[in-house]
Protein backbone atom coordinates (compact mmCIF):
# COMPACT_ATOMS: atom_id res chain seq x y z
CA UNK A 1 0.00 0.00 0.00
CA UNK A 2 1.21 3.50 -0.81
CA UNK A 3 3.10 4.92 2.17
CA UNK A 4 1.67 8.41 1.64
CA UNK A 5 -1.84 6.96 1.67
CA UNK A 6 -1.12 5.14 4.94
CA UNK A 7 0.21 8.33 6.54
CA UNK A 8 -2.69 10.45 5.33
CA UNK A 9 -5.19 7.82 6.45
CA UNK A 10 -3.63 7.73 9.91
CA UNK A 11 -3.82 11.53 10.08
CA UNK A 12 -7.48 11.52 9.06
CA UNK A 13 -8.32 8.78 11.56
CA UNK A 14 -6.64 10.71 14.37
CA UNK A 15 -8.58 13.80 13.34
CA UNK A 16 -11.88 11.88 13.37
CA UNK A 17 -11.12 10.60 16.85
CA UNK A 18 -10.13 14.07 18.05
CA UNK A 19 -13.34 15.55 16.62
CA UNK A 20 -15.43 12.84 18.28
CA UNK A 21 -13.86 13.69 21.63
CA UNK A 22 -13.79 17.44 21.11
CA UNK A 23 -16.66 18.15 23.48
CA UNK A 24 -17.67 15.80 26.27
CA UNK A 25 -21.23 17.18 26.25
CA UNK A 26 -22.02 15.55 22.91
CA UNK A 27 -23.69 12.15 23.10
CA UNK A 28 -26.91 10.26 23.72
CA UNK A 29 -27.91 9.89 27.38
CA UNK A 30 -30.23 7.42 29.09
CA UNK A 31 -32.10 9.14 31.90
CA UNK A 32 -33.10 7.41 35.12
CA UNK A 33 -36.75 7.41 34.01
CA UNK A 34 -35.85 5.40 30.89
CA UNK A 35 -36.06 8.24 28.36
CA UNK A 36 -33.18 8.95 25.98
CA UNK A 37 -32.02 12.44 25.02
CA UNK A 38 -29.32 13.29 22.50
CA UNK A 39 -27.07 16.32 22.87
CA UNK A 40 -25.79 17.45 19.47
CA UNK A 41 -22.91 19.58 18.25
CA UNK A 42 -22.79 23.26 19.21
CA UNK A 43 -24.12 25.86 16.80
CA UNK A 44 -23.20 29.44 17.56
CA UNK A 45 -22.50 28.69 21.21
CA UNK A 46 -25.54 26.47 21.76
CA UNK A 47 -26.09 22.72 21.82
CA UNK A 48 -29.20 21.05 20.42
CA UNK A 49 -31.06 18.37 22.35
CA UNK A 50 -33.35 15.91 20.59
CA UNK A 51 -35.62 13.12 21.73
CA UNK A 52 -36.82 10.23 19.61
CA UNK A 53 -40.41 11.48 19.96
CA UNK A 54 -39.39 14.60 18.01
CA UNK A 55 -39.13 17.13 20.82
CA UNK A 56 -36.08 19.37 20.57
CA UNK A 57 -34.57 22.59 21.83
CA UNK A 58 -31.42 24.70 21.90
CA UNK A 59 -29.24 24.92 25.01
CA UNK A 60 -27.78 28.26 26.07
CA UNK A 61 -25.14 28.45 28.77
CA UNK A 62 -25.98 30.40 31.93
CA UNK A 63 -23.74 32.10 34.45
CA UNK A 64 -23.92 29.16 36.89
CA UNK A 65 -22.58 26.68 34.27
CA UNK A 66 -25.97 25.13 33.64
CA UNK A 67 -27.83 25.34 30.35
CA UNK A 68 -31.21 26.92 29.63
CA UNK A 69 -33.34 25.43 26.84
CA UNK A 70 -35.41 27.31 24.30
CA UNK A 71 -38.37 25.84 22.42
CA UNK A 72 -37.51 24.25 19.08
CA UNK A 73 -35.51 26.71 17.02
CA UNK A 74 -37.09 29.75 18.70
CA UNK A 75 -35.68 32.01 21.40
CA UNK A 76 -38.67 31.27 23.67
CA UNK A 77 -37.70 29.54 26.98
CA UNK A 78 -39.38 26.15 27.42
CA UNK A 79 -38.64 25.76 31.15
CA UNK A 80 -36.07 22.99 30.71
CA UNK A 81 -32.65 23.31 32.34
CA UNK A 82 -29.71 20.98 31.78
CA UNK A 83 -26.45 20.49 33.63
CA UNK A 84 -23.44 18.22 33.25
CA UNK A 85 -22.20 17.60 36.82
CA UNK A 86 -19.38 15.35 35.54
CA UNK A 87 -19.13 15.85 31.80
CA UNK A 88 -16.02 13.71 31.34
CA UNK A 89 -17.72 10.80 33.10
CA UNK A 90 -20.82 11.20 31.00
CA UNK A 91 -23.25 12.43 33.64
CA UNK A 92 -26.19 14.70 32.88
CA UNK A 93 -29.19 16.17 34.68
CA UNK A 94 -31.92 16.89 32.13
CA UNK A 95 -35.02 18.71 33.38
CA UNK A 96 -34.34 17.44 36.90
CA UNK A 97 -33.72 13.80 35.86
CA UNK A 98 -30.22 12.33 36.14
CA UNK A 99 -28.72 10.19 33.42
CA UNK A 100 -25.54 8.80 31.88
CA UNK A 101 -24.04 8.85 28.41
CA UNK A 102 -24.68 5.67 26.42
CA UNK A 103 -21.58 3.81 25.25
CA UNK A 104 -21.43 2.55 21.68
CA UNK A 105 -19.06 0.38 19.67
CA UNK A 106 -17.43 2.92 17.39
CA UNK A 107 -14.91 2.45 14.59
CA UNK A 108 -13.43 5.25 12.51
CA UNK A 109 -12.41 4.67 8.93
CA UNK A 110 -10.92 6.11 5.77
CA UNK A 111 -12.13 4.74 2.44
CA UNK A 112 -11.57 5.71 -1.17
CA UNK A 113 -13.93 6.56 -4.02
CA UNK A 114 -12.78 7.84 -7.40
CA UNK A 115 -9.32 8.31 -5.91
CA UNK A 116 -10.59 10.56 -3.12
CA UNK A 117 -10.14 9.73 0.57
CA UNK A 118 -13.36 9.98 2.54
CA UNK A 119 -13.60 9.93 6.34
CA UNK A 120 -16.31 7.89 8.02
CA UNK A 121 -17.45 6.32 11.28
CA UNK A 122 -19.46 3.21 12.13
CA UNK A 123 -21.50 3.43 15.34
CA UNK A 124 -23.08 0.22 16.66
CA UNK A 125 -25.03 -0.51 19.84
CA UNK A 126 -22.98 -2.45 22.37
CA UNK A 127 -23.17 -6.22 22.10
CA UNK A 128 -22.45 -9.12 19.76
CA UNK A 129 -25.80 -9.59 18.04
CA UNK A 130 -26.52 -8.76 14.41
CA UNK A 131 -28.04 -5.34 13.82
CA UNK A 132 -29.33 -3.36 10.83
CA UNK A 133 -26.97 -0.65 9.61
CA UNK A 134 -28.09 2.64 8.05
CA UNK A 135 -25.65 4.50 5.83
CA UNK A 136 -26.45 8.21 6.26
CA UNK A 137 -26.43 9.97 2.88
CA UNK A 138 -25.73 13.70 2.74
CA UNK A 139 -28.04 16.42 1.54
CA UNK A 140 -26.58 19.39 -0.29
CA UNK A 141 -25.21 21.01 2.87
CA UNK A 142 -21.45 21.74 2.88
CA UNK A 143 -21.08 20.91 6.58
CA UNK A 144 -19.46 17.92 8.27
CA UNK A 145 -21.81 14.99 8.82
CA UNK A 146 -19.31 13.50 11.28
CA UNK A 147 -19.87 16.56 13.44
CA UNK A 148 -23.51 17.41 12.78
CA UNK A 149 -25.56 14.25 12.15
CA UNK A 150 -27.42 13.27 15.32
CA UNK A 151 -28.81 10.07 13.76
CA UNK A 152 -25.35 8.52 14.11
CA UNK A 153 -26.15 8.32 17.85
CA UNK A 154 -29.95 8.29 17.91
CA UNK A 155 -30.27 5.15 15.79
CA UNK A 156 -27.83 3.07 17.89
CA UNK A 157 -29.93 3.89 20.98
CA UNK A 158 -32.70 1.98 19.18
CA UNK A 159 -30.59 -1.08 18.36
CA UNK A 160 -29.65 0.07 14.85
CA UNK A 161 -26.15 0.80 13.59
CA UNK A 162 -25.26 3.93 11.64
CA UNK A 163 -22.43 4.71 9.25
CA UNK A 164 -21.76 8.42 8.86
CA UNK A 165 -19.16 10.06 6.65
CA UNK A 166 -18.08 13.47 5.40
CA UNK A 167 -18.91 13.63 1.71
CA UNK A 168 -16.23 14.84 -0.68
CA UNK A 169 -15.25 18.45 -0.17
CA UNK A 170 -16.77 18.68 3.31
CA UNK A 171 -15.42 18.21 6.83
CA UNK A 172 -12.15 16.27 6.83
CA UNK A 173 -12.78 14.32 3.62
CA UNK A 174 -10.77 15.08 0.53
CA UNK A 175 -11.89 16.21 -2.91
CA UNK A 176 -14.04 19.12 -4.00
CA UNK A 177 -17.65 19.81 -3.09
CA UNK A 178 -19.96 18.65 -5.86
CA UNK A 179 -23.60 18.07 -6.65
CA UNK A 180 -22.81 15.50 -9.34
CA UNK A 181 -25.34 12.84 -8.36
CA UNK A 182 -23.51 10.06 -10.19
CA UNK A 183 -20.18 10.69 -8.45
CA UNK A 184 -21.93 11.08 -5.11
CA UNK A 185 -23.79 7.80 -5.67
CA UNK A 186 -20.48 6.02 -6.24
CA UNK A 187 -19.26 7.53 -2.97
CA UNK A 188 -22.38 6.20 -1.23
CA UNK A 189 -21.71 2.70 -2.56
CA UNK A 190 -18.11 2.93 -1.32
CA UNK A 191 -19.41 4.03 2.10
CA UNK A 192 -21.82 1.09 2.17
CA UNK A 193 -19.05 -1.38 1.36
CA UNK A 194 -16.87 0.10 4.10
CA UNK A 195 -19.75 -0.12 6.58
CA UNK A 196 -20.21 -3.81 5.71
CA UNK A 197 -16.49 -4.45 6.17
CA UNK A 198 -16.38 -2.74 9.54
CA UNK A 199 -19.58 -4.35 10.85
CA UNK A 200 -18.34 -7.84 9.94
CA UNK A 201 -20.34 -10.62 11.60
CA UNK A 202 -22.62 -8.11 13.33
CA UNK A 203 -24.12 -6.94 10.04
CA UNK A 204 -27.79 -7.68 9.54
CA UNK A 205 -29.73 -5.60 7.02
CA UNK A 206 -28.03 -2.63 5.40
CA UNK A 207 -29.45 0.32 3.51
CA UNK A 208 -29.49 4.07 3.01
CA UNK A 209 -31.18 7.07 4.60
CA UNK A 210 -30.86 10.29 2.62
CA UNK A 211 -32.44 13.68 3.11
CA UNK A 212 -33.12 16.35 0.49
CA UNK A 213 -30.42 15.97 -2.20
CA UNK A 214 -29.77 12.52 -0.75
CA UNK A 215 -33.20 11.57 -2.10
CA UNK A 216 -31.79 11.84 -5.62
CA UNK A 217 -28.49 10.16 -4.79
CA UNK A 218 -29.47 7.17 -2.62
CA UNK A 219 -31.77 5.49 -5.22
CA UNK A 220 -28.99 5.76 -7.84
CA UNK A 221 -26.61 4.05 -5.41
CA UNK A 222 -29.20 1.33 -4.73
CA UNK A 223 -29.31 0.56 -8.45
CA UNK A 224 -25.53 0.17 -8.59
CA UNK A 225 -25.04 -2.25 -5.69
CA UNK A 226 -27.70 -4.25 -3.83
CA UNK A 227 -28.94 -3.05 -0.44
CA UNK A 228 -31.93 -4.06 1.65
CA UNK A 229 -33.73 -0.70 1.85
CA UNK A 230 -33.68 2.99 1.00
CA UNK A 231 -35.24 5.70 3.17
CA UNK A 232 -35.75 9.11 1.53
CA UNK A 233 -36.62 12.03 3.77
CA UNK A 234 -37.94 15.31 2.27
CA UNK A 235 -36.53 14.30 -1.12
CA UNK A 236 -37.77 14.72 -4.68
CA UNK A 237 -38.94 12.63 -7.62
CA UNK A 238 -38.74 15.66 -9.95
CA UNK A 239 -35.68 17.32 -11.48
CA UNK A 240 -33.79 20.28 -10.03
CA UNK A 241 -35.44 22.90 -12.27
CA UNK A 242 -38.89 21.50 -11.47
CA UNK A 243 -38.01 21.73 -7.78
CA UNK A 244 -37.27 25.46 -8.15
CA UNK A 245 -40.48 26.09 -10.09
CA UNK A 246 -42.60 24.19 -7.59
CA UNK A 247 -41.01 26.18 -4.77
CA UNK A 248 -41.82 29.50 -6.47
CA UNK A 249 -45.42 28.44 -7.06
CA UNK A 250 -46.01 27.11 -3.54
CA UNK A 251 -44.43 30.08 -1.78
CA UNK A 252 -46.36 32.68 -3.76
CA UNK A 253 -49.64 30.79 -3.67
CA UNK A 254 -49.50 30.60 0.13
CA UNK A 255 -48.91 34.36 0.22
CA UNK A 256 -52.16 34.87 -1.69
CA UNK A 257 -50.93 35.86 -5.14
CA UNK A 258 -53.10 35.21 -8.18
CA UNK A 259 -52.48 32.50 -10.80
CA UNK A 260 -51.43 35.17 -13.33
CA UNK A 261 -48.96 36.71 -10.88
CA UNK A 262 -47.51 33.26 -10.17
CA UNK A 263 -47.22 32.60 -13.92
CA UNK A 264 -45.29 35.87 -14.32
CA UNK A 265 -42.99 34.96 -11.44
CA UNK A 266 -42.33 31.56 -12.99
CA UNK A 267 -41.15 33.28 -16.17
CA UNK A 268 -38.51 35.07 -14.11
CA UNK A 269 -37.55 31.77 -12.47
CA UNK A 270 -37.16 30.07 -15.85
CA UNK A 271 -34.87 32.88 -17.01
CA UNK A 272 -32.76 32.46 -13.86
CA UNK A 273 -32.65 28.71 -14.38
CA UNK A 274 -31.37 29.24 -17.93
CA UNK A 275 -28.42 31.20 -16.53
CA UNK A 276 -27.65 28.33 -14.16
CA UNK A 277 -28.00 25.77 -16.95
CA UNK A 278 -25.47 27.68 -19.09
CA UNK A 279 -22.91 27.60 -16.28
CA UNK A 280 -23.21 31.40 -16.08
CA UNK A 281 -22.10 31.89 -19.68
CA UNK A 282 -25.39 32.97 -21.30
CA UNK A 283 -29.02 33.83 -20.66
CA UNK A 284 -28.25 37.18 -19.02
CA UNK A 285 -30.08 39.27 -21.63
CA UNK A 286 -33.34 37.40 -21.13
CA UNK A 287 -32.90 37.40 -17.35
CA UNK A 288 -32.30 41.17 -17.36
CA UNK A 289 -35.40 41.65 -19.49
CA UNK A 290 -37.50 39.65 -17.03
CA UNK A 291 -36.16 41.61 -14.06
CA UNK A 292 -36.83 44.91 -15.83
CA UNK A 293 -40.35 43.85 -16.76
CA UNK A 294 -41.38 42.56 -13.35
CA UNK A 295 -38.99 44.22 -10.90
CA UNK A 296 -41.72 46.55 -9.61
CA UNK A 297 -44.46 43.92 -9.40
CA UNK A 298 -45.90 43.50 -5.93
CA UNK A 299 -44.89 39.84 -5.82
CA UNK A 300 -41.26 40.42 -6.80
CA UNK A 301 -40.09 40.97 -3.22
CA UNK A 302 -41.47 37.54 -2.31
CA UNK A 303 -39.90 35.68 -5.25
CA UNK A 304 -37.55 33.11 -3.79
CA UNK A 305 -37.77 29.55 -5.12
CA UNK A 306 -35.09 27.04 -4.25
CA UNK A 307 -32.25 28.82 -6.03
CA UNK A 308 -33.76 31.62 -8.19
CA UNK A 309 -33.20 34.00 -5.28
CA UNK A 310 -29.42 33.49 -5.62
CA UNK A 311 -29.47 35.59 -8.79
CA UNK A 312 -31.93 38.33 -7.92
CA UNK A 313 -30.38 41.66 -7.06
CA UNK A 314 -27.08 41.00 -8.84
CA UNK A 315 -25.75 42.54 -12.04
CA UNK A 316 -24.49 40.48 -14.96
CA UNK A 317 -20.91 41.31 -14.00
CA UNK A 318 -21.47 40.19 -10.42
CA UNK A 319 -23.06 36.95 -11.56
CA UNK A 320 -20.25 36.18 -14.00
CA UNK A 321 -17.76 36.87 -11.21
CA UNK A 322 -19.60 34.40 -8.94
CA UNK A 323 -19.52 31.63 -11.54
CA UNK A 324 -16.90 29.63 -9.62
CA UNK A 325 -19.10 29.68 -6.50
CA UNK A 326 -21.73 27.60 -8.29
CA UNK A 327 -19.45 25.26 -10.21
CA UNK A 328 -21.02 22.22 -8.57
CA UNK A 329 -21.75 20.11 -11.66
CA UNK A 330 -25.43 20.04 -10.72
CA UNK A 331 -27.44 17.80 -13.10
CA UNK A 332 -30.35 20.22 -13.43
CA UNK A 333 -32.41 18.04 -15.78
CA UNK A 334 -31.68 14.63 -14.24
CA UNK A 335 -34.89 12.57 -14.34
CA UNK A 336 -35.21 10.61 -11.06
CA UNK A 337 -38.22 8.65 -12.34
CA UNK A 338 -36.03 6.64 -14.70
CA UNK A 339 -33.98 5.52 -11.70
CA UNK A 340 -37.02 4.84 -9.53
CA UNK A 341 -38.82 2.81 -12.17
CA UNK A 342 -35.75 0.58 -12.46
CA UNK A 343 -35.45 0.21 -8.70
CA UNK A 344 -36.64 -2.98 -6.99
CA UNK A 345 -35.26 -2.09 -3.55
CA UNK A 346 -37.93 -1.44 -0.87
CA UNK A 347 -38.11 2.28 -0.25
CA UNK A 348 -39.74 4.52 2.35
CA UNK A 349 -40.42 8.13 1.31
CA UNK A 350 -41.18 10.60 4.13
CA UNK A 351 -42.52 13.92 2.82
CA UNK A 352 -43.92 17.14 4.28
CA UNK A 353 -46.85 19.03 2.80
CA UNK A 354 -45.44 22.43 3.79
CA UNK A 355 -41.95 21.91 2.37
CA UNK A 356 -40.84 25.18 0.72
CA UNK A 357 -37.39 23.89 -0.30
CA UNK A 358 -38.44 20.54 -1.77
CA UNK A 359 -42.17 20.88 -2.50
CA UNK A 360 -43.82 17.52 -2.20
CA UNK A 361 -47.06 17.65 -4.20
CA UNK A 362 -45.76 16.26 -7.50
CA UNK A 363 -43.28 13.94 -5.80
CA UNK A 364 -46.07 12.49 -3.66
CA UNK A 365 -48.17 11.83 -6.79
CA UNK A 366 -45.25 10.14 -8.53
CA UNK A 367 -44.40 7.89 -5.58
CA UNK A 368 -48.06 6.87 -5.33
CA UNK A 369 -48.06 6.04 -9.04
CA UNK A 370 -45.00 3.81 -8.54
CA UNK A 371 -46.74 2.07 -5.64
CA UNK A 372 -49.81 1.55 -7.82
CA UNK A 373 -47.56 0.01 -10.47
CA UNK A 374 -46.33 -2.56 -7.97
CA UNK A 375 -43.03 -1.07 -6.79
CA UNK A 376 -42.16 -1.99 -3.16
CA UNK A 377 -42.37 1.62 -2.00
CA UNK A 378 -44.08 3.15 1.03
CA UNK A 379 -45.09 6.81 1.37
CA UNK A 380 -45.49 8.63 4.70
CA UNK A 381 -46.90 12.13 4.18
CA UNK A 382 -47.08 14.70 6.97
CA UNK A 383 -49.43 17.50 5.80
CA UNK A 384 -48.05 20.17 8.16
CA UNK A 385 -44.31 19.38 8.05
CA UNK A 386 -41.68 21.50 6.31
CA UNK A 387 -38.17 20.71 5.05
CA UNK A 388 -36.28 18.68 7.62
CA UNK A 389 -39.61 17.13 8.73
CA UNK A 390 -40.15 19.82 11.34
CA UNK A 391 -43.36 21.49 12.39
CA UNK A 392 -43.47 25.27 12.70
CA UNK A 393 -45.27 28.35 13.92
CA UNK A 394 -45.81 31.37 11.67
CA UNK A 395 -44.66 34.73 13.02
CA UNK A 396 -46.52 38.00 12.50
CA UNK A 397 -44.26 38.87 9.57
CA UNK A 398 -45.06 35.56 7.86
CA UNK A 399 -41.71 33.91 8.65
CA UNK A 400 -41.62 30.38 9.99
CA UNK A 401 -40.19 29.31 13.34
CA UNK A 402 -39.53 25.58 13.57
CA UNK A 403 -40.74 24.04 16.82
CA UNK A 404 -40.10 20.27 16.75
CA UNK A 405 -39.73 17.24 14.49
CA UNK A 406 -42.97 15.66 13.31
CA UNK A 407 -44.14 13.04 15.85
CA UNK A 408 -43.35 9.57 14.57
CA UNK A 409 -40.70 10.75 12.12
CA UNK A 410 -37.75 9.06 13.83
CA UNK A 411 -39.86 5.97 14.54
CA UNK A 412 -40.59 5.66 10.80
CA UNK A 413 -36.86 5.56 10.05
CA UNK A 414 -36.21 3.07 12.86
CA UNK A 415 -38.98 0.65 11.96
CA UNK A 416 -38.31 0.57 8.23
CA UNK A 417 -34.56 0.10 8.74
CA UNK A 418 -35.13 -2.65 11.29
CA UNK A 419 -38.09 -4.53 9.79
CA UNK A 420 -38.54 -3.32 6.22
CA UNK A 421 -42.12 -2.32 7.00
CA UNK A 422 -44.14 -0.02 9.22
CA UNK A 423 -46.27 -0.82 12.26
CA UNK A 424 -49.57 0.93 12.91
CA UNK A 425 -49.91 4.72 12.99
CA UNK A 426 -47.23 7.40 13.15
CA UNK A 427 -49.20 10.33 14.53
CA UNK A 428 -50.83 12.18 11.60
CA UNK A 429 -48.61 10.71 8.87
CA UNK A 430 -50.76 9.64 5.93
CA UNK A 431 -49.47 6.24 4.84
CA UNK A 432 -49.61 4.71 1.36
CA UNK A 433 -48.41 1.13 1.65
CA UNK A 434 -47.06 -1.14 -1.08
CA UNK A 435 -49.48 -3.45 -2.83
CA UNK A 436 -49.56 -7.01 -1.43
Amino acid sequence: MNRLFVCLSALILSTITANAQEDCHIGSYRLDDGRVVDIGSPDGGTFRWRRFDGLTGALHKTTDNSWRSTYGWSDKPDGITVSFPDCAAGRIVFDGISGRRIAFDTRDAVFVSHGTRLAGRLVLPKGENKVPVVVLVHGSEPDSALVDYALQRMLPTQGIGAFVYDKRGTGISGGHYTQDFSVLADDVVAAMEEAKRLAGPRLGRIGYQGGSEGGWVAPIAANRAPVDFVIVCFGLAVNVFEEDQEAVELQLREKGYSPQEIADALSVARAAEAVFASDFTSGFEEFDAMKAKYGHARWYKDLHGDFTFFLLGHSDEELRARRAEFDWHTPFTYDPMTTLRANKTPQLWILGGEDYEAPSAETSKRIKSLIADGHPFTLAYYPAAEHGMTLFETAADGSRISTRYAPGYFELIRDFARDGRLHGKYDDAQLTLPRP
